[in-house]
């Protein structure tokens, strides 16, 4: 699991470095939602955490670039990417962005 250099996280949540440790051990956090880039689509998504114990996430998994503690917190993260985005660039294509921002550990596919 790629984990995005400069992660957003959502004001709730305590010890990220905690979270990403469960993640990449596949623990349930029932609690936590991730920005994803979905590489095929060239755009962010917004998962619940549950959803990467799936065996295709399993087996491929996602580039997470954000944590949050609720769906509204996650919407709020994404929404502070794309402000950041116009502010530096004037575009708000959030990949490109992103994937300037942290070209070695971030893959713009």
């Amino acid at each position: 699991m790629k984990v995005y250099k400069n992660l957003y996280v959502g004001d709730t949540v305590k010890r990220p470095d905690k979270i990403i440790r469960k993640l990449k051990k596949n623990k349930k956090l029932p609690k936590i939602y991730v920005l994803v880039y979905a590489g095929d689509k060239k755009h962010l998504e917004i998962y619940h955490s549950l959803m990467l114990q799936q065996w295709y996430y399993k087996e491929n998994p996602p580039a997470i670039l954000g944590i949050a503690g609720s769906k509204e917190e996650a919407f709020a993260l994404i929404e502070k990417i794309t402000q950041e985005a116009i502010d530096t660039t004037g575009q708000a294509d959030l990949p490109a962005y992103l994937a300037a921002d942290d070209p070695e550990r971030y893959e713009k596919r």
